[in-house]
């Protein structure tokens, strides 16, 4: 898809966001990151700078060290509607309540693009000066390098998939 001669990475579709790519980010000395050009207008159009940050999980309901997700609001909205819904006494929502939710953060990108990232988030992920920034379709996650690094090398010789996760994505084509 063209616009202005420049591909889009970044598109709204179904009412839905959908980020691709991976893009290499320093914070400034006051702890924000520069959103990449490439997503600012779509962000503006879309949730209207209004974004949330907090700390990432895995499928077990862990944190995931070193990293953050970061939603647009419309987005986390859905998720948070999802969450309300799961049952009060389960351990996982009671986790997703209390972590994902409880350190939610709500941020508004400048007019430079810019999203300051809370002390206590930067602390949390072990984040300093250079981070990554990874387009999941609907958020992004924010790593700090040396934990992306990692994990990106673990993702590459991962041969630990079960059965039950291949039968989950079976209809997927390459």
């Amino acid at each position: 898809m063209e616009r202005s001669g420049v591909k889009w990475i970044f598109l709204f579709i179904w009412g839905r966001f959908v980020f691709r790519g991976v893009s290499n980010i320093n914070l400034d000395a006051k702890g924000r990151l520069a959103i990449p050009t490439r997503y600012r207008a779509e962000l503006q159009e879309g949730c209207e700078r209004q974004m949330i940050m907090t700390i990432a999980m895995d499928g077990r309901g862990v944190s995931e060290a070193g990293c953050l997700w970061l939603y647009p609001l419309p987005e986390w909205e859905k998720l948070e509607l999802t969450i309300s819904k799961l049952p009060s006494l389960n351990k996982l929502a009671v986790k997703l309540r209390r972590f994902l939710i409880g350190n939610a953060t709500e941020c508004e990108m400048d007019a430079q693009g810019r999203l300051l990232v809370s002390e206590k988030l930067r602390t949390f992920a072990g984040m300093e000066k250079h981070v990554v920034l990874v387009g999941q379709l609907n958020k992004f996650e924010i790593w700090n390098e040396a934990a992306w690094n990692k994990k990106e090398s673990e993702l590459m010789n991962d041969d630990d998939i079960s059965a039950a996760d291949l039968e989950e994505i079976k209809d997927i084509s390459f």
